[in-house]
């Protein structure tokens, strides 16, 4: 899990694999920065002078590879960077990508103000038009906001000065790739593309910035023998022409975790004379996702989805993978113990690690990092997301739609608050959020909220979260499925959360997350939290650690209502040690044994129909 070399420009391959262009410029290296703790920098001249120290970028100021490795809370930050925007792009407009920057961001170039967003996972744009030109250095100023106090989508960010329990050292600031990229007057935007293995073809939207007489849009889609087919479209009547690739029985390969195969797709954007204004470099996989009765289908058959909790935080670059190869690295240590995808918990990854999922086969469900609006008193309405949750997390699945290993959306985690007679915020927004996404995407499964609490009756998906240890309470606690009466989480009073089961495909998406420390049992177990943190009673040596791992995998593996689960969790963060790899990706455990207990054929994929 090497960083990049002092000296080299950290994070450097293109960051957006799915709509690539030739032309671009990456700006991760050394900034300007100085921390602004009273938020009064704009006041005092920020804006206009140079900065008092220097920072890695992409890496936020909290970590060690930021070079800065402040971890106290930082309520406004700036960076500043003088650029010259090559000469070689003339004619063209300038484009300036931020991929994640937490949380709210204001942007001026050469003093004016370029773009302003909220949210901490998703990407935004600056058009430099009208402000700079190729050829021009320009000096780029940001200014980002990280107030402790919500509501605000953090994810498992700590809002003490601490790390404690499941929450970790925040994250503030630019914390993913900044780049440049020049595109003509009228470009193609991102496109969206909608595997349809049913009529084994490609539909694909073309988004344009504007429409121009004569212009036509074409798509080719290839493989390794050569080009499949093609299409093209007048792109001078829709804003987003939609083109149809079909693709001959011959040259059909369904995606899947056993073949991850992945078309290539040119796009393009032809001007009146028939030559290429624009174009981008895209690919897809031919996958369908489908629901029959409590089965979750990929291609038309159950594939048991054996996932695995994964925050991606890092001991260096925290929610930063210090290199790409680290998160192929993190996939490729999920496969090795046995699991074929994960639920990509509690933040939005970056679009790098859906590339390898996308290329290796990994099944994910996406998820948004909602932790954070938990500021209301009575549990009646302790619980006050506000619409910038909506908005965050249409961005996310806007951004990432396009990708074949996404195979589910989770747009909540582990809300929690009483129903009663009168709807509460926390309603709203859960069916906003519920709505939002089957609007933008209908072709994959939504669970309402994770875990808990389950407001939207129609929801495509229902779960729970049980971490009981013992596998032959966990059996009993998870037996009611086959009678409609599946383990519902509620508070201890027995409160419910949730509205009732409704016949929904079923799985117990986090359990487990057995507290295990091999440093710190030194052959003793109990209840003691200081040294590490994790779910139930530490086992007392690693042969517990694996009958009870194989207990409660086999329960659900067992069980043919269910069509998966997610273990927690891949990796140790910080005080949390209950995953199968350390903090570090080192081995803490019999990797063999943990692939060997899930390797069983799950009762729900030899099910007859």
């Amino acid at each position: 899990m090497s960083a990049t070399p002092l000296g080299a420009v950290p994070r450097p391959e293109y960051p957006r694999p799915q709509f690539v262009r030739a032309d671009w410029l990456n700006l991760n290296g050394t900034w300007q920065f100085e921390t602004d703790r009273g938020d009064s920098g704009l006041e005092r001249g920020l804006l206009e002078r140079e900065l008092a120290d220097e920072i890695r970028v992409p890496f936020c100021p909290e970590s060690e590879l930021s070079g800065i490795g402040e971890t106290d809370f930082l309520h406004a930050v700036w960076y500043r960077r003088t650029v010259r925007l090559p000469e070689q792009w003339a004619g063209r407009r300038v484009l300036l990508h931020f991929q994640a920057v937490d949380h709210d961001t204001t942007v001026w170039v050469n003093g004016t103000e370029v773009v302003r967003h909220r949210g901490g996972f998703t990407p935004f744009t600056a058009d430099l038009h009208g402000v700079a030109a190729p050829g021009e250095t320009v000096t780029i100023t940001v200014r980002a906001r990280d107030p402790k106090s919500g509501p605000q989508a953090r994810g498992k960010q700590a809002v003490r000065y601490a790390n404690h329990d499941c929450l970790y050292t925040r994250t503030t600031g630019i914390w993913q790739t900044v780049w440049l990229e020049p595109v003509p007057e009228t470009h193609l935007r991102r496109p969206r593309i909608t595997p349809d293995l049913a009529a084994s073809a490609f539909h694909v939207e073309l988004p344009l910035s504007g429409n121009r007489p004569g212009h036509r849009v074409r798509a080719v889609l290839s493989d390794e023998a050569g080009e499949v087919c093609r299409a093209e479209a007048r792109a001078d009547l829709d804003l987003s022409p939609r083109l149809y690739l079909p693709v001959p029985e011959g040259r059909r390969r369904p995606w899947s975790p056993q073949d991850p195969h992945l078309y290539r797709l040119r796009l393009e954007l032809l001007d009146a004379e028939g030559a290429v204004a624009d174009a981008a470099d895209s690919y897809a996989g031919l996958r369908a996702v489908a629901i029959r009765g409590r089965a979750v289908l990929l291609n038309g058959r159950p594939v048991f989805q054996r996932l695995v909790l994964d925050q991606g935080w890092y001991p260096d670059g925290l929610m930063t993978a210090p290199s790409d190869e680290a998160l192929v690295r993190d996939i490729e240590l999920a496969m090795a113990a046995g699991f074929n995808g994960a639920r990509l918990h509690q933040k939005v990854f970056e679009e790098r690690f859906l590339y390898h999922a996308d290329r290796l086969g990994y099944l994910v469900w996406g998820e948004f990092g909602d932790w954070g609006c938990e500021v209301g008193g009575s549990s009646g309405d302790n619980q006050r997301p506000d619409a910038s949750y909506v908005a965050q997390w249409l961005e996310a699945v806007e951004r990432d739609y396009s990708h074949p290993a996404i195979v589910g959306w989770c747009p909540l985690n582990e809300t929690y608050q009483k129903l009663h007679d009168r709807l509460t915020r926390l309603d709203d927004v859960t069916r906003a959020m519920f709505l939002a996404t089957k609007a933008l995407d209908t072709t994959r499964p939504v669970v309402d909220a994770s875990g808990y609490a389950h407001r939207v009756p129609e929801s495509d998906i229902y779960d729970s979260h049980n971490y009981e240890q013992d596998p032959e309470r966990f059996r009993a606690a998870m037996a009611g499925l086959a009678a409609g009466e599946p383990f519902v989480n509620a508070y201890a009073d027995g409160s419910a959360y949730s509205l009732p089961y409704r016949g929904q495909p079923y799985f117990c998406s986090e359990f487990g997350g057995i507290w295990w420390d091999p440093d710190a049992a030194a052959g003793a177990s109990g209840e003691d939290h200081t040294a590490s943190w994790g779910y139930g009673q530490r086992p007392r040596d690693e042969e517990e650690f694996h009958r009870r791992f194989a207990g409660l995998t086999g329960v659900l593996l067992g069980d043919p209502e269910m069509f998966g689960y997610c273990y927690t969790q891949l990796t140790d963060v910080f005080q949390e040690q209950n995953g199968v790899y350390r903090f570090d990706r080192s081995a803490k455990l019999d990797v063999a044994r943990v692939r060997a207990a899930q390797q069983r054929p799950a009762a729900i994929e030899t099910a007859g129909p």
